[in-house]
């Protein structure tokens, strides 16, 4: 690595500290889709046409959108930052952009709706961004493609002769700035998504050709030099992303390109669907979301957990029932992930290491009858905790005869820990070892 690439490296690494430090966000996926209320890719899914669609523009009208409401749940969930549907692929802007028509202010909404939204969770502290679909179904430059809900109309190849992708290119740029100047400081932008192998009878995927993603990004770093841009543009190989962003998946190992580590972070939904979905019945249990958030810390990545607000503007009681899940678990054991990160020591099994200097998490997923044996401590513990009330953990090594009665003796090389019979009640339980200096 050359000294200017190094020195590149270690300035994108201090740029985005905080980043790893907050390990938290909320996504919010709102949009016309909302009224629609069975999947934000209702229009792609039903091959909706634009006339179609428009009844959903025609009565959009949140009139009990409380953006303070949602940054207040935000914050309690220990949720440190945002990012935010600005335009989904159904192509509508939440902002009052200057280069359509298919936005907030022209619905029976008649208000620009991201401004009060900014306002409201830098106001409880929370640090932004914005999500912008690459993909637009409405505009009339974007070309028919694998995604696009008239794919099977039978002059789909036609309809495509006058579309100009190098117009939407541009429409984009316009729309970015418009994002990167008008709002103050923005921490992340989320681009979504290239696909530029997908065929379908014909029709051409999309990547970074198409999106002019060199210059895109040109642009992004020139408004904003210190925001963290996703890895969705479909960049040259060579040139890493600011975040790796696996999506409804948890990896096993941290990602990497090209054997080189990478900041990620994982999205995640508490349901299945991102947009408001009123019949979807897949929500995830407490354990799971807890847990999507210790694997993804202890792997050194982040999470950034969706809500799809209602066509009123207003969480749903599911959503608002997850989100207090994270409230509670994080109060008390917030330190296990704010600023933590992998342990190099084998974990135990039915258990996740996160660590934060010599402070080593301990988080139980299956509780044992009485005893957790770990290895690589010897010697090395100064005491140990729950987490969740700072109650003693006692722990034994191999030199010590745990109950000469019964002969119960630690394994060399092991430290066992002594737990109650009975999981205390908390969701994942953490143990807090502090390590000797």
């Amino acid at each position: 690595m050359t000294i200017a690439a190094r020195q590149l490296e270690n300035s994108a690494s201090d740029r985005h500290a905080w980043f790893s430090q907050d390990r938290l966000g909320m996504f919010i996926h709102w949009g016309l889709y909302a009224l629609g209320a069975r999947h934000e890719w209702l229009k792609n899914r039903e091959e909706l046409s634009d006339e179609h669609y428009q009844r959903y523009f025609d009565n959009f009208d949140p009139d009990l959108y409380d953006p303070k409401e949602w940054a207040r749940r935000a914050r309690l969930a220990g949720m440190k930052y945002v990012v935010v549907t600005t335009k989904h692929h159904e192509g509508f802007c939440l902002w009052d952009s200057k280069v359509t028509d298919y936005k907030a202010t022209n619905t029976p909404c008649g208000k620009d709706l991201l401004t009060p939204l900014v306002e409201a969770f830098r106001a409880e502290g929370l640090k932004i961004g914005f999500y912008y679909s690459l993909l637009d179904w409405h505009h009339p430059d974007f070309p028919i493609d694998v995604h696009h809900p008239l794919r099977n109309h039978p002059d789909a190849e036609a309809l495509n002769a006058d579309r100009k992708i190098a117009n939407y290119a541009a429409y984009m740029r316009e729309q970015v700035r418009e994002l990167l100047t008008g709002f103050g400081r923005v921490d992340i932008i989320w681009f979504d998504f290239s696909y530029p192998g997908r065929k379908y009878h014909g029709l051409l995927g999309k990547g970074r050709a198409d999106w002019e993603s060199e210059r895109l990004i040109e642009l992004v770093r020139e408004l904003q030099p210190e925001i963290i841009v996703n890895n969705r543009l479909d960049l040259p190989p060579g040139e890493l992303p600011d975040v790796t962003t696996p999506e409804q998946y948890t990896p096993r190992v941290a990602p990497a390109i090209a054997s080189q580590g990478v900041l990620w972070e994982a999205c995640h939904t508490f349901s299945g669907s991102w947009g408001y979905h009123r019949d979807e019945d897949t929500w995830k249990s407490p354990e799971q979301i807890i847990q999507l958030l210790i694997d993804s810390v202890a792997l050194g990545g982040n999470l950034l957990m969706n809500v799809g607000p209602t066509g009123r503007g207003t969480l749903d009681a599911r959503a608002i029932d997850a989100l207090q899940v994270y409230q509670n678990w994080m109060a008390v054991n917030g330190r296990s992930i704010y600023g933590a990160g992998p342990s190099e020591l084998p974990v135990p099994a039915g258990c996740r290491y996160t660590q934060r200097g010599n402070r080593l998490y301990l988080h139980v997923y299956n509780w044992p009858y009485r005893h957790v044996h770990i290895e690589g401590l010897a010697d090395r513990i100064a005491y140990a905790q729950f987490l969740h009330d700072a109650s003693e953990v006692r722990w034994f090594s191999h030199a010590r005869d745990v109950d000469s009665n019964i002969g119960v003796m630690v394994p060399e090389g092991m430290i066992m820990l002594e737990l109650p019979v009975r999981r205390p009640d908390v969701i994942v339980p953490v143990i807090e070892i502090v390590l000797k200096a």
